[in-house]
């Protein structure tokens, strides 16, 4: 059966499962009197950020899989009217692993879920997922962190295909690439797999479909945050702060854009747009972070050196802070067209890039640009995307988006 046929006879899910049973031993001491999830990020418990994200992603319901402290848990929660969900509990011996609560909690799941940890918060796009689920057609995909930065341990080998070629818990394989986060998409079938006795779900199930090319990835750049020790912490706390941020292209947003294959080489060859400086100053004003990101082949191609450039930027910054704005970080490509790099737009290596700087929540971001491939990179980053023209200048955009236009802009989530 095609995708598109696929998708639409099955069914999306509108249920998550939550595993929430450890004792989160390694937060000791802050969790000798509750559960990690319930660990407090800017007055709120992280696993209250994971509820809110399913709800404005779709869920309905949620089945929180308990062990540690429990009541703490549906004390705060109680049945998730107060956040519009409905919460269910399925609370066990605390010394149970994964796998021995997931088949404990069988008759309460659905015949097709989305299976978490309570302690990653990473910002789904469930649309996206669904896409990608139905498109691989198996009975489970896993959301897979590529870990080019080496956040953590790698745990997964992801083949051409997009396929689990390798599942190691252990993480002693020594090909891997990738950490799976969670964030599973399955179907209730799965769970047949299990076996009787307390085991873990992870090495009990995914080994065996990665075997059989029944196990999808759904691959991410944007990083995950954590409660899982106390050196994320500083980290989650920094991202859930959600710093207003906007990210704007440059040449033919900031200034005027030379034609193609051409090349502001210079600062006397650099031209403000009008109302430029101004849209820096209401952002600054408005408290939000401006980062820029601009493709810069000329270096790539010799028109122009990486010093010229730099002196450009810092020029830039210079005129845009006299003029009562800022511009907190430039990222630039200066590779040539065909270099085949992950940076050049509309790839959005340098949106990731700026994402793990900054801790950025990129589904809350708004990238303002005037090409299509600024559009593009966005899209595949999780943004939200704004495109100017002549007839839609920055300073227009700006306004829009700070509601000081004859429009506000919904998207606009910061």
């Amino acid at each position: 059966m095609p995708a598109d046929d696929r998708e639409k006879s099955m069914r999306r899910p509108t249920q998550a499962v939550i595993l929430a049973g450890g004792r989160g031993t390694r937060l000791s001491p802050l969790t000798d009197s509750r559960p990690k999830p319930m660990i407090e990020f800017h007055g709120k418990p992280f696993l209250e950020y994971l509820v809110e994200m399913l709800r404005d992603q779709g869920f309905q319901r949620i089945l929180i899989l308990l062990g540690y402290l429990p009541e703490v848990v549906q004390q705060h929660f109680g049945d998730g009217s107060r956040w519009g969900v409905s919460i269910e509990y399925s609370v066990t011996a605390v010394e149970n692993d994964t796998g021995k609560r997931i088949k404990l909690a069988a008759p309460l799941i659905d015949e097709c879920f989305l299976l978490m940890y309570c302690d990653n918060y990473w910002p789904m796009q469930m649309h996206k997922m669904w896409q990608r689920f139905v498109q691989a057609n198996v009975p489970a995909m896993l959301t897979v962190y590529r870990n080019k930065d080496a956040y953590t341990t790698n745990s997964i080998q992801v083949d051409t295909d997009g396929y689990v070629a390798v599942y190691d818990k252990s993480r002693k394989h020594p090909d891997l690439q990738g950490v799976e986060i969670s964030y599973a998409i399955m179907k209730k079938s799965v769970l047949d797999l299990l076996p009787d006795g307390n085991v873990l779900f992870e090495t009990a199930v995914y080994p065996s479909l990665a075997r059989n090319r029944q196990l999808a990835a759904y691959v991410t750049d944007h990083r995950y945050y954590s409660v899982g020790s106390h050196g994320r912490l500083p980290l989650t706390e920094a991202f859930f702060a959600r710093e207003p941020t906007v990210i704007l292209d440059r040449d033919g947003v900031l200034n005027r854009k030379p034609p193609k294959a051409q090349y502001v080489r210079r600062w006397e060859e650099f031209e403000w747009l009008p109302g430029a400086k101004e849209s820096l100053r209401l952002f600054h004003e408005a408290g939000h972070r401006v980062i820029v990101v601009s493709n810069q082949a000329g270096v790539g191609r010799g028109e122009m050196t990486e010093t010229q450039l730099l002196d450009i930027h810092e020029r830039m910054k210079r005129e845009a802070a006299a003029a009562g704005g800022a511009i907190d970080a430039i990222y630039y490509c200066p590779h040539n067209w065909d270099d085949g790099c992950e940076c050049r737009k509309p790839r959005p290596g340098m949106l990731f890039q700026a994402q793990r700087d900054y801790h950025l929540d990129l589904s809350r971001i708004i990238f303002i640009g005037d090409d299509v491939r600024d559009a593009e990179a966005a899209e595949v980053a999780g943004c939200s995307s704004l495109l100017v023209s002549e007839t839609f200048p920055l300073l227009e955009a700006a306004r829009t988006m700070l509601g000081r236009g004859p429009h506000s802009l919904a998207s606009a989530r910061n």
